[in-house]
Formats: C-alpha cells, structure tokens, sequence
C-alpha cells in the first residue's frame, strides 16, 4: 500500500516509517524543507500547501505531526504551539482526504489525555472525556479536526498515545538519569494511574492498523495499566537504584503549571479496541514496557 506519513522525522514517525518499509508498504513522507526524492513531498500546513493529489490517491495518511511535548507549561507560546501544531495539520490533511474520490484512510495521532482525571475507573474507548485540563482540552480539539474526513466515510483512527517508553526519548530519557542517581520517586499520592506502552509495541500496533479495518479511536497503552507508585518501583528495580524522594502535589501544581492534571490525574485506560482486534502485545505490564524501553 501506499502510505503518506505526516511528522516522520520525529521519533514516532521514524521509527513507524522504517517498520512499514520493511513490511513492504511504500512510503512517502511529508517534509517542511525540499523533498529530495520520490520518498518526500513538501508541504507547509500553516500555509495550506501540499500535493493533494499525493494525499487523495494514497491507501493510508497518517499523521504524527506536532510541537514536542516536552516544554515549558508556565510558556503561554509553548501551549499555543502544542495546540495548533496539532489541529491544523490535522484539519489540513482531513479536509484533504475528505475530498478525495475514494477517501484514503486516515490514521490520526493523538493522547491518553483526552480521558482526563477519572480515578480508578477501567477506561476504553468508549470512556467520555472528563475536565478542562490542557492536554485533555488539545486532544479533544485534536480529534474534532478528523471530522472532515469521518463526514466522507473514510475510515478514521485516532491514536489515543499513551507516553511510550524508550531510553532514547522522553520521557524515560530523563527519568532513566534522575532514577539512576537515586533522585527518582512518586508523584503525590502515587494511586494515580498511569498508561504506558513500549516503543515496539506502539510501532506494532500503528503498523497493525494501517493494515487491519479498524476505525474510531484506539488506545495505544499496555493492556495492564500501572498506578504511578507501580511504574516507579519497577523503573528504580530496573536501575537498581532506590526511588524514596517523593514529589508532594502541591509542589508538582506549581512545577508542573498547566500540565500539573496530566501528572496528578488518573487514567487508567485499556486497549480493548487492539485486544479485540487481535493485536498480541510483546509488553503487556509496566515491567515489561520499563525492561523493553531500557534494553
């Protein structure tokens, strides 16, 4: 198949890019600078341009685009930019595929966040999206932009991302430095929630959708999702190290600005929709996905 893949030189789309190339798909990457080859295409989604014709006549679009999300929340820009990085490519590439004759399918990156705080609750994806945090507020911005494309039947996917663990990006990058130098604990109580998933297995799980039926929105997460006081032990068993710092809340609210809901909140999310599907997760437990994401 053909597929066109939006934010492939991120850590995500690189390693997704490589993985559909050895399963055979063509690739073509979306690229914000001159395209050098047949394996690119420039497009600028502030500006509205892109090949359109290169986009209706894929099979599959997928879009990993977006500002990093690592960043200063107290930077009124830093929030602008995560949230129209996200929304307006999306909208541009789902208005795209929506006018297509035969519209391609549309896998569309997105968060665990659209959950918001909901405590111990088993979230699939039929769960509702709880509260006004930051990141929960984007993610829900961030899907009503495929509406385009849903509107004329093409099947869509969301990738409702949980944080996807891998010593070479955030966040086990840092974590992996501040644990291994004793300085690692839980935050607040630790009963929070916490979704996770192994780099091979996000890649596994995209790669299975651009290839299966599957349309609506998807968590990408480990099937046994840990609290925070459980991804900590097992992240400091992993080091060998001790992790007996906590962080109190009311000074990760302050820390943490408008992303302290993200840390402090509860999401405890499943991927019933992949189980289902017969995606077999290699990293189904917080150990797994630590162990996987440290190797």
């Amino acid at each position: 198949m053909k597929v066109v893949v939006a934010g492939a030189s991120g850590f995500l789309g690189s390693h997704l890019v490589d993985e559909l190339g050895r399963r055979g798909h063509e690739v073509i990457r979306l690229v914000r600078r001159p395209a050098q080859g047949g394996g690119e295409s420039t497009w600028d989604p502030y500006a509205g341009t892109l090949d359109r014709t290169l986009v209706r006549t894929a099979d599959v679009v997928v879009n990993l685009a977006g500002s990093p999300t690592a960043g200063n929340p107290h930077s009124p820009r830093w929030r602008r930019e995560l949230r129209e990085s996200r929304v307006t490519t999306t909208r541009l590439l789902a208005e795209t595929v929506a006018a297509a004759d035969t519209p391609p399918a549309f896998l569309a990156g997105n968060g665990i966040s659209f959950y918001g705080d909901h405590g111990d609750e088993v979230l699939t994806e039929d769960a509702r999206s709880h509260g006004d945090a930051l990141l929960t507020d984007v993610t829900r911005e961030w899907q009503a932009a495929t509406e385009p494309a849903a509107q004329a039947g093409a099947r869509v996917v969301v990738l409702r991302t949980a944080p996807v663990l891998d010593r070479r990006a955030a966040p086990l990058k840092q974590l992996r430095l501040l644990f291994s130098l004793g300085l690692g604990g839980r935050l607040g109580g630790g009963h929070q929630y916490f979704p996770v998933i192994s780099l091979r297995d996000w890649v596994g799980a995209v790669t299975h959708l651009v290839d299966s039926d599957v349309a609506g929105p998807v968590n990408l997460c480990c099937p046994d999702t840990p609290t925070n006081r459980e991804f900590t032990a097992a992240l400091a068993s992993a080091v060998r190290r001790p992790a007996v710092l906590p962080v109190p809340s009311p000074l990760l609210r302050v820390a943490a600005g408008a992303l302290a809901p993200e840390v402090l909140g509860s999401v405890n999310a499943r991927p019933q929709v992949l189980v289902r599907d017969g995606y077999a997760f290699r990293d189904r437990d917080v150990r797994d996905v630590v162990a996987a994401g440290l190797a």
